[in-house]
């Protein structure tokens, strides 16, 4: 694989060697939702050009390649989060989400490519699995600042943005699945970080708890700015609350806003029924979504209305 560019202007730059350094220079030569890889099918560009990382983005990764055991995790994957906005990893079981975060934050290094973060980047991390001790008397307010000194009005402030203020007091083995969910999250917040990043936060939580995280998500996003870095399964609620998404299986198999990621062909092959459902649901709805997932109007509804 070449050498990639230090394209993102005032990052710190980690190398597949683990080495961070600041990245000077660069350029942002393309300002579209579709950030082109090695492996980007069926996009029609040229597959071995390589975008420079946008020089506003908060995190970046360009050529990230990871191995373990002969076998090929990721395959030069490009991506870039700013902020304000919410990318979302979607796969099959094994694609390599969870690993490609981990490598973005730095829990991991890739065997080759390039990841930058915009210096002093605050990263609030909501995992894919937290368990609890029961042995372990422990409180939210108590688990809230584990690590941080944080003031009780702070903690209060933040359980009551996730809509959980009611359980400051509880223990937190006694909490319900959701319950968990909103407070690990708060957790994530109280930080108050530049970039949030979660990887399937829905897990344990019934539908309608999931359809009520992934709008709570969003509202965050909007009122602190944050951008978002989201892992999820849930192919139908997760569309609606995407700016942008990344179908990988391993390396990028399709991205862009959710409309053009659910009809390309790479995508309905990975997820068969599901995906051809929501394309049929889109198809028969009365009304389309901003990129934010609000609805707007349809556009033959703005032609009866323009008759």
């Amino acid at each position: 694989m070449r050498r990639l560019p230090n394209g993102g202007r005032g990052c710190d730059v980690t190398t597949a060697d683990g080495r961070t350094s600041g990245a000077a220079g660069g350029h942002d030569h393309h300002h579209g939702a579709h950030h082109h890889t090695h492996h980007d099918h069926g996009s029609g560009c040229d597959p071995s050009v390589v975008t420079p990382p946008d020089p506003k983005a908060l995190l970046s990764g360009r050529g990230i390649t990871f191995a373990r055991g002969g076998r090929t995790i990721l395959d030069g994957i490009d991506i870039d989060v700013r902020p304000g906005e919410i990318v979302t990893l979607i796969g099959p079981n094994g694609a390599g989400k969870t690993t490609l975060v981990r490598t973005l934050l730095g829990l991991e290094t890739p065997d080759q490519g390039t990841v930058m973060r915009r210096p002093g980047l605050v990263v609030g991390y909501v995992p894919q699995r937290f368990e609890r001790d029961a042995a372990v008397p422990l409180s939210v307010a108590r688990f809230l600042t584990l690590g941080k000194p944080v003031v009780r009005t702070t903690v209060a402030a933040v359980l009551d943005e996730v809509g959980a203020a009611h359980v400051i007091d509880r223990q937190l083995v006694k909490l319900s699945g959701g319950e968990l969910q909103r407070v690990v999250l708060a957790r994530a917040l109280v930080r108050d970080p530049d970039v949030l990043v979660l990887d399937e936060p829905a897990r344990g939580v019934d539908h309608l708890g999931e359809a009520e995280l992934y709008a709570l998500i969003g509202r965050l996003r909007d009122r602190r700015g944050l951008g978002v870095l989201l892992v999820s399964h849930d192919l139908h609620v997760v569309m609606a609350q995407s700016d942008r998404v990344l179908c990988i299986n391993r390396h990028v198999c399709c991205h862009g806003v959710p409309e053009t990621v659910a009809q390309h062909p790479e995508y309905m092959r990975l997820f068969g029924t599901a995906a051809r459902a929501f394309a049929i649901y889109q198809h028969h709805h009365d009304h389309e979504h901003a990129l934010t997932g609000e609805p707007l109007p349809s556009s033959s509804a703005h032609a009866d209305t323009n008759r």
